[in-house]
């Protein structure tokens, strides 16, 4: 059964994946099998990133899924359920602890989705053409600050208001906006994770499985949130 090489990864990794899943990742390329089908048929990049364990995984970017290659967590849809009290906790101790570098910590959280999908900077208007380094990109900045403190605000409100709550904004507009740019699921999840890894740097010591639950579940919310109201601006 022959496979077809996608394009040379960088930074090569040092070791090989080929679990029968139908993914070679080898020193230098990585290769989708048939039995993966039409899930890889957009493929676009990948990109490597750190798991809790220390260990590095390869992250898939297709326009249909986002998966990462090493235990293969694959997202098919967005399940919302009740925000505990001890979830809210979790998010609110963490939260009033980094807030007040909101500033610092959004540039981060973008830094880390640029670096992980460097596509990613197409969808944002103010970045075309632009060659300000990006850590020094003032709409970035501000940008970055908004979305971060939206986000987490977001999920603090969550079990308060009973449900997704955004600030200076609605989700009509979000999702509408989401929408004219071209934003799709695995740009949710790689957010998704560059937020998680964000708010891990910031707090290490207070980490942990069910802190990272608590935020990974609020960001699921906010996202399904968003993408039900992702539909062309209504005419005015």
């Amino acid at each position: 059964m022959s496979l077809t090489s996608l394009k040379p990864l960088t930074p090569k990794p040092t070791f090989c994946i080929s679990n029968g899943s139908g993914v070679d990742m080898s020193a230098s390329s990585v290769r989708v099998g048939p039995k993966l089908g039409a899930t890889f048929s957009q493929f676009r990049e990948l990109s490597w990133v750190n798991r809790d364990d220390g260990s590095r995984a390869g992250l898939v970017i297709c326009s249909r899924t986002t998966k990462s290659i090493s235990g293969w967590h694959r997202r098919q849809g967005l399940q919302v359920r009740a925000f505990t009290e001890e979830q809210e906790a979790l998010v609110v101790k963490s939260w009033n602890r980094i807030r007040k570098d909101a500033a610092e910590l959004g540039l981060k959280f973008f830094l880390r989705i640029f670096e992980i999908a460097p596509s990613a900077k197409k969808l944002f208007t103010f970045l075309k053409d632009s060659e300000v380094p990006l850590e020094k990109n003032p709409k970035l900045k501000s940008h970055a600050m908004t979305v971060f403190v939206m986000t987490c605000e977001s999920a603090v409100q969550l079990r308060k208001e009973g449900k997704v709550t955004v600030r200076e904004s609605n989700l009509k507009d979000l999702g509408a906006t989401h929408f004219k740019y071209g934003v799709v699921d695995e740009h949710f999840e790689v957010t998704k994770f560059a937020l998680l890894e964000t708010i891990k740097e910031a707090v290490p010591e207070m980490w942990s499985p069910e802190m990272k639950n608590s935020w990974g579940q609020a960001y699921d919310q906010l996202a399904a949130a968003i993408k039900t109201e992702m539909k062309p601006a209504s005419s005015v």
